[in-house]
């Protein structure tokens, strides 16, 4: 599975962005895909995800302001970010893969990665 993510870019804080996951396949049918994130010199850290069924899963720190979405016809999934503060700076990664619900924030349950889309957020 090819992940091609896009979207990001440079934007102040408060204001909005929204990331865009196409997968090229489904390779598995009870498959998840994800966003995870990368500041500068911090581990990679989950985000957001949702499975096939749409139930969705997020990090606490990101509850009220992001939201994930997915368009099954386009094998998309997204990522509206909002109020986004300095501290959301950081490559985003998609991920797609097949973790049951106790390894959704777990990067080793996923598969297949992206390329990583960079988020800049100014103070």
């Amino acid at each position: 599975v090819q992940l091609q993510a896009s979207g990001g870019g440079l934007v102040q804080a408060g204001d909005s962005l929204r990331l865009s996951c196409a997968a090229s396949e489904r390779r598995f049918s009870n498959y998840c895909m994800a966003w995870f994130r990368q500041a500068p010199g911090k581990e990679r850290e989950f985000v957001a995800a949702i499975r096939y069924s749409r139930h969705t899963f997020y990090e606490d720190t990101v509850k009220g302001r992001f939201t994930i979405a997915r368009d099954s016809a386009k094998n998309t999934i997204y990522l509206q970010m909002n109020n986004l503060e300095p501290e959301d700076t950081a490559v985003y990664y998609c991920a797609y893969g097949a973790p049951i619900n106790s390894q959704i924030k777990e990067r080793s349950a996923y598969v297949y990665w992206g390329q990583g889309t960079l988020v800049t957020v100014s103070s």
